[in-house]
């Protein structure tokens, strides 16, 4: 991402604890289908790697270049690929805005949640299309916060979605991408373009301890937390009711939650 920009979430611990579950089956499966071995990926905005890993999987021998802004994350993200023992994949920090590779220089092109981040997501996605082959696929899937779908209702969660929105444009982002992700793409210069869509679901007392205990921990320590404390948005005795309410809603045994995602497959 562009310095121009500040990623909300951060690095904490519990903000890798909710990126490092994702496979592409959860997070790309709409991508799959199109992959094939010895083609060339980039990823981009890829964080610890878990999605990373399970592309390179699908296309070795072919070559996967993964992206990040973060440095330290990328170390992460190696050793993911040095544990599944993938030797197709090479690391590096780029800036979606202004990526440093050749026209026409992978077949697919992939971002999953980067582009609500990006203080200029039709730059980005300019970007994307200049570095993928002419036929190749850019791929993009995006959250939708104001989608977010919960129950039982608590109120302190309607002030957890509210304050995120706020931190989120404040740093440059639309917390909102999945539903403008094909308004984004067309205006980019995409003509041919699958727009679909794509939920995940916690409902179980599994999954809603993960997600439960996951946000209740974010919203004390991560960057989010710091972001909205300094600027005066939240003190911390309404985080930590926040987190508290994270906490109940885990522990309601009708707890239910849903997340939309928009998702775009592009053809360059």
């Amino acid at each position: 991402m562009s310095d121009d920009a500040k990623y909300t979430h951060g690095h904490h611990e519990s903000v890798l604890r909710s990126h490092q579950r994702r496979t592409a089956e959860d997070s790309a499966a709409y991508l799959l289908p199109h992959l094939s071995p010895g083609l060339s990926v980039l990823d981009i905005g890829c964080g610890p790697g878990t999605i990373t890993v399970d592309l390179a999987a699908r296309v070795a021998p072919g070559p996967v270049m993964a992206v990040d802004q973060s440095s330290g994350v990328l170390e992460i993200a190696r050793d993911e690929a040095r544990r599944r023992e993938l030797s197709n994949v090479a690391f590096a920090v780029a800036d979606v805005h202004a990526l440093e590779f050749p026209d026409n220089a992978f077949d697919i092109v992939h971002a999953h949640q980067v582009l609500q981040h990006v203080v200029d997501p039709v730059w980005a996605l300019r970007e994307m299309k200049r570095v993928c082959r002419p036929g190749g696929l850019v791929a993009a899937r995006d959250a939708d916060y104001a989608g977010f779908i919960w129950f039982p209702q608590i109120p302190a969660l309607n002030t957890w979605l509210d304050l995120y929105d706020r931190a989120a444009r404040a740093n440059g982002g639309e917390p909102d991408a999945g539903r403008r992700l094909l308004s984004w793409a067309q205006a980019a210069g995409f003509d041919d373009v699958t727009p679909t869509g794509s939920v995940w679901c916690y409902a179980t007392p599994a999954t809603r301890a993960w997600w439960g205990g996951m946000w209740a921990d974010r919203i004390l320590h991560s960057d989010l937390a710091r972001q909205l404390a300094d600027s005066g948005l939240a003190t911390r005795g309404q985080l930590e009711e926040i987190s508290a309410a994270w906490r109940a809603w885990a522990a309601a045994p009708d707890g239910w939650l849903s997340v939309p995602h928009g998702e775009i497959l592009c053809r360059a």
